[in-house]
Order: structure tokens, then sequence, then C-alpha cells
């Protein structure tokens, strides 16, 4: 017989629910039979169960912790250097910003001060002649009022008089215009005050004109010294 000639194979398959044999009900392929009582499903395990563990049905497993990123040695490296950099550049600019608010401070106090110096200089004249008044006693009545407020404003701007008769002379505070000698000072010493002068702290606004007396005879003390303690060093006096 040939290879065209070949027949189909018959399969025969016996679907018959009760065995001739044996009488018995069959079951078919992949059904349960009646009365018992269906297999359980498989418990799911997880992929990576700890050692020592079960895990229930319901029970999933923990997701695990991400790796910790690899850092390049070479970009921390950078990172350092950028830091360290901004670091210095912000100390700069605030170091910069405090030298500004210094400058600017002490620019506004100086302008302050110049104009209360200025406005003081203005009433020093208002101020010799409220002297001369208490001088010569006509200090009285509505003029003291207007005397004792041009001085309420030079002491609120933080001017002082001075110049007193009896102080040492100092020339960076006083203005010698007369000389005289008297055996009653020791170092020269304004005896007569001619004008007060006026300060602003540590600054002289004006001077004080004064009378100026000197020791008298300061200058042949010396001579004298010299002649009762006998001339040449060394050689003492000859008996009288």
């Amino acid at each position: 017989m040939s290879q065209g000639d070949e027949q189909p194979r018959v399969v025969i398959r016996d679907k018959r629910r009760i065995d001739p044999v044996s009488g018995e009900v069959r079951t078919p392929a992949g059904e349960q039979p009646a009365g018992v009582p269906p297999r359980p499903a498989p418990a799911q395990t997880p992929a990576h169960p700890s050692p020592g563990e079960q895990m229930t049905e319901n029970q999933t497993a923990a997701p695990e912790a991400p790796a910790a990123p690899v850092v390049d040695s070479a970009a921390d490296g950078d990172l350092s250097r950028q830091l360290t950099e901004r670091t210095e550049d912000l100390q700069r600019v605030t170091a910069e910003y405090a030298n500004y608010r210094r400058r600017v401070d002490r620019d506004r106090q100086l302008v302050v001060d110049q104009a209360a110096e200025r406005f003081a200089a203005q009433l020093f004249p208002i101020v010799d002649d409220i002297e001369r008044a208490r001088d010569h006693g006509d200090l009285t009545g509505a003029f003291k009022v207007v005397a004792d407020r041009v001085l309420g404003l030079l002491d609120g701007l933080g001017v002082e008089a001075f110049g007193v008769a009896g102080d040492p002379f100092d020339p960076s505070l006083h203005e010698a215009v007369l000389h005289d000698t008297s055996d009653h000072v020791t170092v020269p010493t304004a005896t007569t005050v001619l004008r007060q002068g006026f300060r602003r702290g540590d600054r002289v606004l004006r001077t004080a004109m004064v009378s100026v007396t000197e020791p008298a005879g300061g200058a042949a003390d010396a001579p004298e010294q010299e002649a009762t303690g006998g001339g040449v060093p060394g050689e003492t006096p000859a008996a009288g």
C-alpha cells in the first residue's frame, strides 16, 4: 500500500458513565468525584522567605530596601570644592556689607556732628552777650528766660563751656592775649578769662581767650643757685 492510500487512524473513546464490567459510575477526567471534598489550593510562598520563617497565604513579602547609590569620589571632591568656594564667597560678601554699613554709619554721624557744630558756632556770639549781661547784672526778667533757652540748646547739642580763672595755661585750649608775671603762681596760669571757650566731646570748637600770668624770676633762680652752690664742681668753698 502506498503512502497516499494510507487510511486515517480511528480512535474510539469509551464515554459510557457506567462501567460495563464493575457497574460503577465513572468520573470524567478533570471532574471531582461526588462526596469528596475539594483539594486546597497550594499556598503561595514568598520569593525569598527568611530562614526559619513561614508565611501564610495572606502575608506578602516586604519590599527590599533600595541599595545606596554609589557616589563617585571625583564627583564628591568637586561638590566639596564648590561648597568651599560658595562659603568663601558668602563670607567675603558678608564682610564687605559689614564694612559698608560701618562706613555709612560713620559718614552719617560725621554729617550730624558737622551740622551740630555749625549750628552751635552761630550761637557763640549770643552766649558772649549773655555772659556780659550776667557780669553787669542785667540778666533778669524775660531776657533771662531767653538766655536759659539758648544755653539749653547748647546743652542739648552736647556743647560745654570751659575757661575759668585759675586754670593752668594750655595752648590747645587757651588763646593768650595778655602776659604778666607774679610771685603768686608757680606755672603759667590763666588768671583772667576774656572770652569763654567751647568744646563738644574731645573736639574744641572755640578756644578761650585769656590773660596769662607767669612766675616772676623763674629764669633768674638758676644763676643764684649756681652762685650759692660753690662754683666749680669738686671744689669746696673757701672759708671766709
